[in-house]
């Protein structure tokens, strides 16, 4: 018992253990070596001989190649850095230490500007939190996806445009009539005699001759040179369609950009909305059933599309020469319906001509032969759509491109009938007010194409959701099916909805007021219908390229808006034949110009007269080419610029599967250098004799 307790135990070390093959040179050399050997250095060393050593050391040690990122993370608050306690405190310090290294000169010029900069970015939270319909739009997006939201995100866009067009014509239009007066000729405004209820839907009797048209603004006490009714007319429909274009054009432009910036090489990084993807701030149960269903349509829509470019990869030779006959016969039967669609159009424009002559007829007969191209033009473009949309099912594409091949389709039966329906209304002759014939035509296009939304969701999808809602199992409700929420259909809704706006506001002025009632009653009417009577979609789509092909469809409308207004202007240039409205009494748009021109000075004359010759178009045209060099040059740069940060991204993975590897490969090494080891250990003699006769190659510690 004494023996046990007197022995000692001991570590035994060895020469090997004490001694480290690898000694701190060796470590940092290894280190080097194995920096060296990582794809982004390899992949990087052609540009770095091209840049020079000494060059790329410097911009390194001057942090010029990240400078944004480095910029951007150092005006960003502390609590919001994404990183551990520790890796606050340590950039807490290298700010302070960077403060202390300038001027105070220099330090308060930073301190200002990361405040002006935290300032205009809690200013912009703050009117993007303004904005309305967010908690319906949150809603929207997590029952039934991105695609479905970016409708309505789209119809909000609408009516904010409308808006500042009623600003316009306000602050153009109908202001100075409003406090200058009419013209001395001018009866006052009153309801009664023939008038009747029914004028507000046909734009006839009392709405004719109300501020609504062309013809109620004369010439009044405002009748200066430069500054009379007929100028400010125009320049305020000039600057609604010149605003509508550049609002218009900014989105078409951004969303392309984003879209072919990123181009297919990027996808979702599935880890980040996998682990990274959730906000555990919320704490509202709701809150977190959304972010639930944010999430799965992300991930819905992504399966969706790794399928379908599987499934698009194994077609044979022989699939696609089928598939694309295939194509070929529905392009024609496509055609083939537009040519009818066209024809009836026609046909029920004709009818509608000749019944207007026609004076002995029943009030309701005169009604509807009234409105029969408007209801044509809308049966068409109600049905027809749907008819494309079960065409481009049997062309084997992906949900995004039967998306997008279905707008092209309708979108150009839209235009293309209101193309038609606006040639016949010029080529009409009409010994009344003209303008304020054609802006009756607009009215009515607007009133029933509002009126064929209200009827679609409350008598048609509202009983029949009812009707499967109490009798599941009946064969009329299996026969009708599940409602869901066509994107193209209704975006096209809207497209043609604004183009009679802009189409329709010369003649009638007042018809961006009226557009706008209609956008915010067709959101809370499609609010009720999406929520309360369709079902989700089993396929998602990506919304970004609809986005775009959004807004280049209003860019359509809008050309063929500016057609109009031009061929009207025309019209009243060449044959000054208005009756009614600012122009009348042979009034036309040179001579009143001209009047302007002759009543100013005479330097302000020579400038214009200089501006309007051919002298000053060499001087723009060389100017205009130095503006598009200078932005293509930047387009380059900046395509360089994002080619090179893709690339490094993708060999920031490539290095981590590099470390990873060789990781691997050192635990894998080690764990065979062990297990020698663990055979040799036990062939050593036991610890107390060990202890009585140690190894002279032992020593002890």
């Amino acid at each position: 018992m004494e023996d046990h307790r007197n022995i000692n135990f001991m570590r035994l070390l060895s020469d090997e253990s004490t001694q480290s093959t690898l000694s701190s040179e060796s470590c940092e050399y290894y280190q080097r070596e194995l920096f060296d050997q990582l794809p982004s250095i390899q992949a990087s060393r052609p540009w770095h001989n091209r840049l020079g050593g000494s060059e790329l050391e410097e911009q390194l040690g001057h942090g010029q190649l990240s400078r944004g990122t480095r910029n951007k993370a150092s005006t960003l608050p502390l609590r919001s850095l994404t990183m551990c306690i520790q890796g606050k405190k340590d950039a807490r310090d290298r700010r302070m230490m960077e403060t202390c290294s300038i001027g105070c000169w220099e330090s308060w010029r930073q301190n200002q500007s990361i405040n002006t900069k935290r300032v205009w970015a809690k200013m912009g939270g703050a009117i993007k939190s303004l904005l309305p319909w967010q908690h319906t739009l949150h809603a929207i997006e997590g029952k039934f996806g991105i695609g479905v939201k970016a409708y309505f995100v789209f119809l909000r866009y609408l009516v904010s445009l409308n808006l500042l067009h009623c600003a316009v014509v306000g602050g153009f239009i109908l202001g100075p009539t409003a406090f200058y007066g009419r013209g001395n000729n001018s009866e006052p405004l009153r309801f009664g005699g023939n008038d009747s209820v029914l004028d507000f839907f046909l734009g006839a009797g009392y709405l004719d001759r109300s501020p609504v048209f062309f013809g109620f603004y004369t010439r009044g006490s405002l009748n200066l040179p430069c500054c009379n009714t007929p100028l400010l007319y125009l320049t305020g429909i000039l600057t609604v369609l010149f605003l509508s274009l550049i609002m218009v054009l900014r989105r078409t432009t951004v969303g392309y950009k984003h879209t072919w910036m990123l181009g297919k090489r990027y996808s979702m990084n599935l880890s980040y909305k996998i682990f990274s993807g959730w906000d555990f701030t919320i704490q509202d149960p709701a809150a977190a059933a959304l972010k639930h269903s944010f999430i799965r349509n992300d991930l819905k829509l992504f399966l969706e599309e790794q399928r379908f470019s599987m499934y698009e990869a194994q077609r044979t030779v022989r699939q696609w020469v089928y598939l694309y006959w295939l194509r070929f016969i529905l392009n024609l039967l496509v055609l083939s319906l537009l040519g009818g669609s066209f024809y009836l159009i026609y046909f029920a424009m004709e009818t509608s001509q000749s019944a207007e002559q026609q004076q002995d007829q029943y009030w309701l007969v005169s009604l509807l032969l009234q409105f029969l191209p408007p209801f044509t033009i809308t049966f068409i473009n109600l049905f027809l759509p749907h008819i494309f949309h079960k065409i481009s099912s049997f062309e084997d594409c992906s949900v995004t491109t039967q998306v997008n091949t279905t707008l092209i389709r309708s979108i150009f039966l839209k235009l293309a009938s209101l193309g038609i329906y606006l040639y016949f209304l010029f080529t009409t002759t009409h010994q009344q007010c003209r303008e304020n014939h054609f802006g009756r035509e607009m009215y009515k296009l607007c009133i029933f194409n509002f009126l064929a939304t209200f009827c679609n969701a409350f008598l048609f999808n509202y009983p029949r959701k009812l009707m499967q809602e109490k009798y599941p199992s009946s064969l009329l409700s299996w026969l009708l099916g599940k409602e869901h929420f066509l994107i193209p259909f209704n975006v096209l809704d809207l497209v043609y909805s604004q183009t009679v706006s802009w189409v329709g506001i010369y003649s009638c002025p007042l018809l961006p007021l009226i557009g706008t009632v209609m956008l915010v009653a067709t959101f809370y009417i499609k609010k009720f219908v999406v929520l309360r009577c369709c079902a989700a979609e089993q396929k998602m789509f990506r919304a970004s390229n609809s986005s775009v092909l959004f807004h280049f469809m209003l860019l359509l409308g809008l050309s063929m808006a500016a057609s109009s207004l031009g061929f009207n202007l025309y019209k009243n240039m060449v044959f000054p034949v208005s009756s009614c409205g600012p122009f009348a009494n042979r009034d036309n748009v040179i001579n009143l110009m001209g009047e302007c021109v002759g009543s100013l000075p005479s330097l302000a004359q020579s400038i214009i007269s200089y501006l309007a010759s051919e002298a000053f178009a060499l001087p723009l045209i060389l100017t205009e080419i130095v503006i598009f060099t200078s932005y293509v040059s930047r387009r380059r740069a900046n395509q360089r610029a994002i080619e090179r940060l893709k690339d490094m991204l993708v060999m920031s993975t490539s290095d981590k599967r590099f470390l990873v590897k060789q990781h691997a490969t050192m635990l894998r090494r080690e764990n065979n250098t062990r297990v020698p080891l663990k055979q040799t250990s036990r062939r050593t003699p036991p610890l107390s004799a060990t202890v009585e006769n140690p190894s002279p190659h032992l020593q002890m510690e």
